[in-house]
């Protein structure tokens, strides 16, 4: 079973980041970050999960969107649907094989404004040693000022 065709595209459905800022370069803010998936099971129900552990950095210019780069590494040991059964099971070399491939990636080539707010991410994402371009779509980048003068900045990520 190719993990690409039947979990991968599923993998960044609900990448909604909070991001704080640091100049121009990014990083995830985890307390109120979520890298989850939604997966059709046996074409009956949809399994929803999360993964707990991950870094991710966000360039991001505010006047020029297509500048936009997203990196991120994703811990697939730490896929939580919420069933220990099935997570051990996405664990093993029948899905990921995180044994011998512990991390997913993605490193975007390039973005692409679309208007209204909306944009692509086009780049590699890597799941077990195979590294695939994908493009995801995405809305937001809405910045707002926090009571000391930090910066914050919303980023969803919902479809590839």
């Amino acid at each position: 079973m190719s993990v690409f065709k039947s979990t991968s595209m599923a993998i960044i459905t609900a990448f909604a980041v909070t991001v704080a800022a640091n100049a121009s370069e990014w990083v995830i803010d985890q307390s109120h970050s979520n890298i989850g998936f939604s997966v059709k099971h046996m074409m009956v129900s949809t399994v929803h999960g999360s993964f707990a552990k991950y870094t991710a950095k966000v360039n991001f210019d505010e006047t020029k969107s297509e500048a936009l780069s997203v990196e991120a590494e994703i811990e697939i040991a730490s896929i939580d649907t919420r069933v220990q059964q099935r997570d051990d099971h996405l664990r093993s070399a029948d899905f990921f094989d995180a044994a011998n491939h512990p991390l997913m990636t993605f490193k975007s080539k390039k973005a692409k404004a679309l208007g209204n707010g909306k944009f692509e991410v086009t780049g590699d994402l890597m799941i077990r040693g195979v590294t695939k371009e994908v493009t995801l779509a995405g809305e937001g980048f809405s910045l707002v000022s926090r009571v000391r003068g930090e910066k914050w900045s919303r980023l969803f990520m919902p479809r590839l």
